[in-house]
């Protein structure tokens, strides 16, 4: 486990976008940054073990198996299964959920998308959800103290949604001769 330990005595774990990392540690922090994609934390009160995904979209195709990872369903299952394999048991298991902003105003709501998503999982797999800090427009900061079960979110920015720049093309004759190529 690469980890960072700082002046608190805590050792903070970077989840980035596509992982999910799992913990019995008291002294383990998992982190990560969330604009439209959501974190799923999970806990297990009796074993003392928790964990983190952080997932991009809901649902897709997908034919490169590497590219899963980034695929909400994916990423739940990686979790209770690492968390199943350090002794916690699936019908013990909370959730608490973060992120799904809405990032660009102009562009389909992913944010939304992730957040139905995660809701609908954990309403099928009968895993209660106890806590949530999602939609919005500000980006997140979420902290995961996964074998305590204890969860901190921050909003790291906040307010409308930057505008959709469109950019006009510029006219033909402003940029023809300029490395034409001819295709045959």
């Amino acid at each position: 486990m690469n980890s960072i330990t700082l002046r608190d005595g805590f050792r903070r774990l970077t989840v980035a976008q596509g992982e999910t990392k799992v913990s019995d540690r008291e002294d383990v922090v998992l982190t990560t940054v969330l604009g439209s994609c959501v974190a799923a934390c999970f806990y297990d009160p009796v074993a003392k073990v928790g964990g983190l995904n952080h997932y991009l979209l809901a649902e897709g195709n997908v034919s490169d198996p590497a590219s899963m990872q980034r695929y909400g369903v994916y990423a739940m299952e990686v979790l209770i299964n690492a968390m199943l394999s350090m002794g916690a048991v699936r019908s013990r298991m909370k959730a608490r959920i973060f992120g799904g902003a809405t990032m660009r105003s102009g562009f389909r709501d992913i944010g939304g998308d992730n957040i139905a998503f995660a809701r609908r999982f954990l309403r099928d797999e009968k895993i209660p959800l106890v806590g949530e800090d999602v939609g919005g427009n500000g980006a997140r900061r979420v902290e995961f103290r996964a074998a305590l079960g204890l969860a901190r979110c921050r909003v790291v920015t906040e307010g409308a949604p930057p505008p959709v720049l469109r950019v006009a093309p510029a006219p033909a004759s402003a940029i023809a001769n300029v490395g034409d190529v001819e295709f045959f």
